[in-house]
């Protein structure tokens, strides 16, 4: 089951990278000086890929924890 806590690890570590991805995506929209539909506009489209990337790190964390479990 070894092999299950290293996916996992590395699937976390690809959400964990997209969080950081989304994080910035709204970093650079807040900065650009934007007007407020245009701000929304942006967080609009940032918003899923946060979701996706917390579900991914969320997945890769129950790999892990199952790994762990049944090994």
């Amino acid at each position: 089951m070894e092999v299950l806590v290293w996916i996992g690890a590395l699937i976390t570590l690809l959400g964990l990278l997209g969080v950081v991805w989304s994080i910035v995506l709204v970093v650079r929209a807040r900065r650009a000086g934007l007007t407020d539909e245009a701000l929304r506009a942006r967080l609009q489209r940032a918003l899923p890929v946060n979701l996706g990337a917390l579900l991914c790190s969320f997945i890769g964390l129950m790999l892990v924890v199952f790994g762990v479990m049944l090994g």
